[in-house]
């Protein structure tokens, strides 16, 4: 069995007085694409943020590879819902993938050849080549999702975490995301997926995450996303169904 790439031992997670995160237990291995479902409020972006370090835990642990996320932060890549981005910010296509590279460099060090080519190759890999000098705010939300998918393959990371990267995307950007992250996948990557369409939950993902404040079940998808754990995930709310969409 391969050894976890993150343990999360114990993690429980407030804003003011609201708990958000409960006790939450998870081991994470590598190879696999990881759905996380559970309904609005259940707490499916803060794990990310605690991931990442980026807000103040209650209680518990969190280790990238037996290792906090600051000697880490190079190998983990963040893709954040579209509605946290500021899409008027004056920056080009070709701008927002080269930022993939400066986990890479030191403080005012450039980027070289090597790093020019890895942003046109991510460009090529989520077809966005033809609009690098186009601003980000004149996209469409699928080309935009995409342009951060180029971003997230410029880092070369191993553990990449995805905040509902299908949201307002068309058809062709949801195929060309999911077979990108499987083929991630397949290459030993860690993949973690904020996800809302249950009906592509079997065919998009690996291993499933039942959250609702506190973690519901967490396995195989073959195993563990059955009925009786939506329930008691959506606790009584009727997640809304969308007709499966068959890849090319």
């Amino acid at each position: 069995m391969p050894q976890p790439v993150i343990t999360i031992n114990g993690l429980s997670v407030s804003y003011g007085r609201k708990r958000v995160l409960t006790n939450i237990f998870l081991d994470i291995e590598p190879g696999n694409i990881y759905g996380i479902i559970g309904p609005n409020g259940a707490g499916k972006s803060t794990l990310f943020k605690a991931i990442l370090g980026l807000l103040e835990i209650n209680a518990g642990v969190v280790k990238i590879e037996g290792k906090s996320i600051k000697s880490k932060r190079k190998k983990v890549v963040y893709v954040p819902q579209k509605s946290d981005v500021d899409w008027s910010f004056p920056a080009t296509v070709y701008d927002i993938v080269e930022m993939g590279r400066y986990p890479h460099k030191k403080l005012l060090q450039r980027l070289d050849t090597h790093d020019k080519e890895l942003v046109m190759e991510a460009l090529k890999e989520v077809g966005m080549e033809d609009f690098a000098q186009r601003q980000i705010g004149e996209l469409s939300g699928g080309q935009q999702q995409r342009v951060f998918l180029a971003r997230a393959l410029c880092q070369e990371a191993d553990i990449f975490l995805l905040d509902e990267p299908f949201v307002g995307v068309d058809i062709t950007t949801e195929e060309k995301i999911i077979n990108i992250l499987k083929r991630l996948a397949a290459e030993g990557k860690t993949l973690m997926v904020v996800h809302h369409d249950l009906s592509t939950v079997p065919s998009y993902f690996d291993k499933v995450i039942l959250l609702n404040q506190r973690l519901i079940a967490y396995g195989d998808t073959t195993t563990t996303f059955t009925q009786e754990n939506i329930n008691k995930a959506y606790s009584g709310q009727l997640p809304i169904l969308h007709h499966a969409r068959p890849l090319k």
